[in-house]
């Protein structure tokens, strides 16, 4: 998943310097940042994105504390300090020399007097993303073998550069003129500081294969003169749902096709949405190497109780994300003061799962997996229905959030995917049509901003009301609102499959169909007498046709009784014959057939 956090200069920015970039650990004053790193286990930081090469750097850099200070911290060029002393050999003033390392609107106009708004004066420099696989995969690549290791470092390298590609070229947008007026998509890319740590936070140390992912909120706008400017924040914190399941989908496919293993849904809470995990993974594992998770699931059922006795019902989708967070802080833990490297964190996991469930279970750990990959794809067919999709996405999103907007659904029909899937490659822009297939056929535009509904008329066109079929699941307050939601979509899929039955069936041509002639026109006039009254007599029977039509009948019967003959007769000419079974028994002259059975031929 991927979890999101602002950098502001203040907190944020000593957060980042004095945490994230030493992997999670606590880092003395006075200490370069590379010597923290190394005493801590982790690997330096390095440069991502397309927007590199407008600041004069490459993908794969190391990222150097003045580098990180000046862009991430200042919101400057990260050779700021070349920069400033060229042009005061120039003969330019400090000021100036200043100003033309300053990427986009310095930070110390948010932070006059004359800004209005408080959240003005503490601009954005950044967002921080956390990329974290699944919890199985965490499990695998603590106790799996040198190899699986690897294998899963890669994997968590490719999707996460993945979805770091597809912000940048479909989510990005940068904004200018007052209130963010006019926006566009950014002429370069992105600009973004990664960071990879191995361990969670928890105060037992436990395997946690997680990135950090700094992205610059400064890029340049798409005009001739290479201005800068600052990302529309809302537009990339409203895709963040649909960035995390499409890194999900992609880890899922890289794992499946360098490992070999498949994936099934775990429902962690009942009632709401699963997560997929690797299967053949024991599930003990799971419980064992997500002590925080336990952490974080002790602290909720209070605050969901205050949310309902506050609120009246159960909290929804978004409430309980919020909730989440909030019982994520509450209970996180001090940070560790013992640093350790990652072969020596291996080997402690190793001895704590052994200690806990047996060696038989870590050591055969891939071999498990991959036996369960087999027994998935003998049993699941990795079939996309786009029909189907669109039902099951649209229902889901309508009863969850009842007016939605295209990357809601976008997150949705990624999650069917990596459901029907199970790991195997989807097609390029397969989500893309499952979404344009629920905008054309079984939505509405509702409201402002762009916001649709469900529109079900292409299903059911002679219902008035065309949402009836899902009202009734979305006033069901009693079931949480994602067990309604499967209801709804089971609902849509039989109706899917009871028109396609429909069609079937009215498409079949019937067989030795006759040609009857049709019955003359002709009916009996009312006589003066009936027209006065203004009674119409009934239709007389027209019998000279029902007994052309009888005639027409027996003639076919005929013919098909006499080609019955000739082919008998053609058969016992061609072989002879055939040879009579000899009687098993003989019926006595006088005797009676014994019940249920007849000597005769009807």
């Amino acid at each position: 998943m991927i979890s999101k956090a602002e950098i502001r200069p203040g907190d944020g920015w000593r957060y980042l310097f004095r945490g994230v970039m030493v992997g999670d650990g606590h880092r003395p004053a006075g200490k370069s940042l590379r010597a923290a790193q190394d005493e801590a286990g982790v690997p330096p930081g390095v440069w991502k994105g397309r927007g590199l090469a407008a600041v004069g750097l490459t993908a794969g850099d190391v990222v150097t504390e003045r580098q990180a200070e000046l862009l991430l911290g200042e919101g400057r060029h990260p050779d700021a300090d070349r920069i400033e002393r060229e042009l005061l050999a120039q003969g330019k003033s400090p000021a100036q020399a200043r100003r033309a390392t300053v990427l986009g609107r310095p930070i110390e106009h948010n932070q006059s007097p004359k800004t209005d708004k408080a959240k003005e004066r503490t601009p954005w420099l950044g967002f921080d993303l956390t990329f974290r696989p699944p919890p199985t995969a965490h499990i695998a690549w603590a106790l799996g073998d040198y190899h699986t290791r690897l294998v899963l470092e890669l994997c968590q390298d490719i999707a996460r550069d993945k979805t770091l590609a597809w912000l940048e070229e479909s989510v990005a947008e940068i904004r200018w003129k007052g209130g963010g007026k006019h926006r566009a998509r950014v002429k370069d890319g992105l600009i973004v500081a990664v960071f990879r740590h191995y361990e969670s936070r928890a105060a037992e140390s436990k395997p946690l294969l997680h990135d950090h992912a700094e992205v610059s909120i400064r890029a340049r706008r798409p005009d001739d003169k290479g201005t800068w400017g600052n990302l529309s924040a809302d537009s990339l914190m409203a895709h963040i749902v649909a960035a995390d399941t499409l890194y999900t989908l992609y880890f899922m496919e890289e794992v499946s096709a360098r490992l070999g293993w498949a994936w099934e849904p775990r429902e962690v809470t009942p009632g709401r949405r699963p997560v997929m995990d690797i299967a053949g993974i024991d599930q003990r594992l799971i419980g064992w190497q997500s002590t925080r998770r336990q952490q974080i699931e002790d602290a909720l059922p209070v605050l969901t109780a205050k949310y309902e006795e506050k609120q009246g019902h159960p909290p929804g989708e978004r409430a309980a994300y919020a909730l989440g967070c909030q019982a994520a802080d509450q209970t996180r833990p001090p940070k560790r003061t013992e640093l350790l490297s990652l072969t020596e964190l291996r080997e402690r996991w190793r001895d704590s799962a052994i200690q806990a469930y047996g060696a038989d279970v870590v050591d055969r750990l891939a071999e498990r997996a991959r036996a369960a990959a087999a027994a998935v794809w003998a049993r699941v067919r990795p079939v996309v229905d786009i029909t189907l999709a669109a039902v099951d996405v649209v229902a889901v999103v309508y009863v969850m959030r009842g007016a939605f907007k295209r990357h809601h659904l976008l997150a949705e029909a990624r999650r069917h995917l990596a459901y029907v899937l199970r790991g195997r490659p989807h097609q390029p822009g397969l989500d893309e049509q499952i979404v344009q297939a629920v905008v054309d056929d079984y939505t509405r535009p509702v409201g402002r901003g762009r916001m649709m509904t469900a529109d079900l008329r292409a299903l059911y066109p002679r219902d008035t009301e065309d949402q009836a079929v899902l009202r009734p699941l979305t006033r069901k307050r009693t079931a949480p609102p994602y067990e309604r939601a499967r209801l709804a979509a089971g609902a849509l899929r039989a109706r899917v499959h009871a028109v396609r039955r429909a069609d079937r069936l009215g498409s079949r041509s019937r067989p030795h169909a006759v040609a009857v002639p049709a019955a003359p026109r002709s009916r009996l006039r009312p006589t003066r007498t009936d027209r006065k009254a203004g009674r119409v007599p009934e239709q007389a029977t027209d019998v000279a046709a029902m007994d052309q039509t009888r005639a027409t009948f027996e003639a076919a019967a005929a013919k098909m009784a006499a080609k019955l003959q000739d082919g008998v007769r053609d058969r016992a000419v061609a072989h002879g014959p055939r040879p009579q079974p000899t009687p098993t028994h003989t019926q006595q002259p006088g005797a009676q057939p014994p019940p249920g059975r007849t000597t005769g031929v009807a």
